[in-house]
């Protein structure tokens, strides 16, 4: 990168007034919000704001009290953020990659609950957990199942890539580097010990999530650590 001065740099460096949607990507991880109303976010994903807007951490019995009884037996959620008013905000997360998806009435998609970045009012969400999983690795294994219409931000490290699940050729993941899939797919969960020796390393590798039916997958080049959250 080159030498800018002062000007230089804020000119180029500057958020666009020319695109307007209610998503728009700044640059490949920043997500600017065009508010008028209400839309939800990660919490701790606001880097900066203009206009008028009050954010509102998501109330416990919001989303019902199945929803939360879920967080409370898994110790683990997805926390949101409500945004109200209107402005521009900018939302990050620790410099992941954003992908924008418009879901048509109806269309589901599962988000691993780490990925999920925005989306807007009005669209059903509800955790789900993958059975037969508790205590076989090391998290992340919650997801956010979420239904259309309207747009979904969902951020995943460095580029991702989409695989394409058919009948009969079911495809196998690390569940550390699983983003997304399609509404039609219901992961199970495939072990191999052979494959965790072979490799030498933890646990976690030996434990794959296995998609089969029609459908796609959505990974990322990296295998993502989730921390666990202790109850209260």
């Amino acid at each position: 990168m080159g030498t800018y001065t002062t000007e230089e740099f804020v000119n180029a460096t500057a958020q666009k007034d020319d695109a307007r949607g209610k998503f728009e990507l700044e640059n490949p991880y920043t997500l600017e919000v065009n508010l008028n109303g209400r839309v939800w976010c990660k919490a701790g994903s606001m880097i900066g704001y203009v206009g008028g807007v009050k954010f509102t951490r998501q109330g416990m019995l919001e989303q019902g009290i199945g929803t939360l009884l879920k967080k409370m037996v898994t110790s683990e959620g997805l926390v949101l953020m409500k945004m109200e008013g209107q402005g521009r905000v900018y939302l990050a997360d620790a410099g992941k990659r954003i992908q924008i998806l418009s879901l048509q009435p109806g269309e589901q998609i599962f988000v691993n609950g780490n990925d999920l970045l925005a989306l807007e009012d009005g669209m059903k969400y509800e955790i789900k957990m993958m059975r037969r999983v508790a205590g076989m690795a090391s998290g992340g294994l919650f997801n956010i199942r979420v239904t259309g219409p309207g747009l979904v931000a969902v951020t995943t490290h460095y580029n991702p890539i989409t695989l394409r699940v058919t009948p009969g050729q079911p495809v196998f993941t690390d569940p550390n580097a699983t983003v997304a899939w399609s509404g039609s797919l219901s992961p199970d969960i495939h072990t191999d010990i052979s494959f965790k020796t072979l490799l030498g390393r933890g646990s976690g590798e030996s434990i794959q999530l296995r998609f089969e039916g029609q459908g796609w997958v959505v990974l990322q080049p990296f295998e993502e650590v989730y921390m666990q959250q202790k109850p209260g």
